[in-house]
């Protein structure tokens, strides 16, 4: 059985600024999505563009993902 870990990023993000970034998971998990769907709604425009940091850390800036969650802009869709 697989334990469900919620990462410190997820609970702590309000207290966040808004020009930390997180990762992946941070992003499924505030959208309740999969992987799948956290790129194809960033291949929509449906959600913001993550930033590449390096060949294998991927993160979006938390700002981004504040104004996609309170649906400013139209990047937030209904969940799919």
């Amino acid at each position: 059985m697989q334990e469900n870990i919620i990462p410190n990023a997820l609970k702590n993000f309000d207290a966040l600024p808004d020009s930390a970034h997180v990762r992946q998971p941070v992003v499924e998990a505030l959208f309740g999505i999969s992987s799948a769907t956290v790129w194809r709604r960033v291949r929509n425009s449906m959600l913001p563009a993550p930033t590449k940091f390096s060949a294998r850390v991927t993160t979006w800036n938390v700002g981004d993902l504040r104004r996609a969650l309170a649906g400013q802009g139209g990047n937030h869709a209904p969940a799919e």
